[in-house]
């Protein structure tokens, strides 16, 4: 997360008297679906963040003292999508929407701060984004190479062309290739004088995990 740090001057002692709050190790600070109002500081201790998935949720940060959370949502509005729970004893300072706009025009290097962080989290995304991308392109071949695969021996064999592949799994030649390069990368398929071999059956079939 980003950091908010200075000198310790009137104003910012008001802001602590009046904003601070204290939560033991385990308390949440806020729930997905939560009304995203506020941005936390951390003041002392620590607290993590995690964002919800099929099976329980996943830690995507944690937060130490001098830097913040929650940033997104109050910049944006609506409702939370993760989780923040205290790691341990934690001290935050609990700002408000309206108070944050004040404190951004009155010190605008909070502002800038907070511009530099959402710029990581875009640049994030964009990876993520990516990263699905090709994971979905694996999915769509890996479903064509099931299908095919027969078993001989300790392995599965895959009677099928690169064009095959592609036309079976929507995509396009480079995709496709992209795809199951991967697949031999991870070891899950392999290539034998222009033959594709599977010699991880269930491995294949397991991958890639929702999870991930």
């Amino acid at each position: 997360m980003g950091e908010l740090q200075g000198e310790v001057d009137p104003e910012l002692r008001r802001v602590r008297a009046q904003y601070e709050r204290s939560f033991q190790a385990g308390d949440t600070v806020f729930e997905p679906g939560d009304p995203a109002r506020e941005l936390y500081i951390v003041q002392a201790g620590e607290v993590e963040v995690l964002r919800p998935t099929g099976s329980g949720t996943r830690p995507v940060d944690r937060v130490r003292p001098g830097e913040f959370f929650g940033e997104m949502s109050v910049v944006l509005g609506g409702r939370r999508s993760v989780r923040a729970v205290a790691v341990t004893d934690a001290r935050v300072l609990e700002i408000d929407r309206e108070t944050f706009h004040t404190m951004c025009l009155e010190r605008p290097e909070i502002a800038l701060r907070v511009i530099e962080r959402l710029t990581v989290r875009v640049l994030q995304l964009e990876e993520r984004m990516g990263t699905l991308a090709v994971t979905e392109l694996i999915r769509s071949v890996v479903a064509v190479l099931i299908d095919a695969a027969t078993p001989e021996g300790d392995e599965h064999r895959v009677d099928l062309s690169l064009r095959d592949i592609a036309e079976g799994s929507g995509l396009s030649m480079l995709d496709a290739h992209r795809a199951v390069q991967e697949l031999i990368d991870l070891k899950l398929v392999r290539l034998d004088q222009d033959q594709l071999w599977v010699p991880d059956f269930p491995g294949l079939r397991a991958y890639p995990d929702d999870d991930e």
